[in-house]
């Protein structure tokens, strides 16, 4: 065997194990706090699910520091506070949102922000030094920020938003709120109103919801940026990148049995959702963000 093929899958190996011991280090946070609900198995066993999550949220890690032109502390603490922003922040605060008047009190939701600090804010960093980036390359390059106006900076951000605000509310809709037991755990048992129905529903019962999702959406931004200005990747290759990172490592724990979350269901169904519109949403961002375009015709090179 290759001894740099070698070298990357003992890397691998011991990455894997170091992750779990920091994801198990911060689920401790939540001791004593779980509420006493009985949960539906996950789709696989705790053990097994376990290392599914594991090895998949390593393979992201891995891809995240590799694909990176940047080393030293300056990708640890983009890597990190990427990694925290988008499988932590951006998580609960969705939680807050939607499960604060469910299962989630308010000390539980603090919990939940402190449990993903381990992994993101010691974990990456040692991953990074394992992958053999851990020390600053003198004349190390700096980000490649494409050179944005201020109005092509606005009509993209504006563009991000309403696509973002449009696949979640599609796949919320198409996908998540096609489950009657979803919609029973949110409180709308019954028959599915409509599309137009309920849209305009929400709109006149809930339109703090659209700008919360607005909020969202300029916070995946944020977190996406030292993915993509860190990129050594062709603009393709990032945007799949950044799709799979925004879209795996937060959903790959619904296989889990998750008492906040009782019903197999929900979780299925929020999983196929989320993923499907959040891969979607970072091959996007990805793609507008990565080098400057001179108008909207210019996206797709006409």
């Amino acid at each position: 065997m290759n001894k740099k093929i070698f070298i990357r899958i003992l890397q691998f190996l011991i990455l894997i194990l170091l992750y779990t011991v920091f994801f198990i280090a911060g689920s401790l946070a939540l001791s004593g706090q779980i509420p006493d609900v009985e949960s539906e198995p996950g789709l696989v066993a705790g053990e097994m699910g376990l290392l599914i999550m594991s090895v998949i949220n390593v393979l992201i890690i891995m891809g995240l520091i590799l694909s990176s032109h940047r080393s030293g502390w300056k990708l640890m603490l983009s890597l990190s506070v990427a990694y925290y922003g988008v499988v932590t922040f951006l998580t609960q605060i969705e939680t807050w949102y939607f499960l604060s008047d469910i299962t989630v009190e308010s000390d539980l939701l603090l919990r939940l922000f402190i449990m993903g600090l381990p992994v993101a804010f010691l974990f990456i960093p040692l991953s990074v030094w394992i992958l053999g980036k851990g020390r600053s390359k003198s004349g190390s390059e700096p980000w490649q920020i494409p050179d944005l106006s201020a109005k092509e900076w606005a009509w993209k951000l504006t563009l991000i938003a309403v696509v973002y605000v449009a696949l979640y509310w599609l796949a919320g809709y198409y996908i998540a709120w096609q489950n009657p037991e979803l919609r029973a755990f949110y409180g709308s048992p019954g028959v599915i109103t409509p599309f137009w129905e309920h849209t305009l529903e929400s709109f006149r019962n809930e339109p703090g919801l659209f700008l919360f999702q607005i909020m969202r959406a300029l916070l995946w931004v944020l977190f996406a940026l030292p993915v993509i200005w860190g990129s050594k990747l062709n603009t393709w290759q990032t945007a799949i990148l950044l799709g799979l990172f925004f879209s795996i490592p937060v959903n790959v724990g619904h296989i889990l049995e998750n008492p906040l979350m009782p019903h197999a269901g929900v979780r299925f169904s929020h999983m196929i959702e989320t993923a499907t519109s959040t891969f979607i949403f970072g091959v996007i961002v990805a793609w507008l963000l990565h080098r400057k375009h001179k108008s909207l015709r210019d996206l797709f090179g006409v």
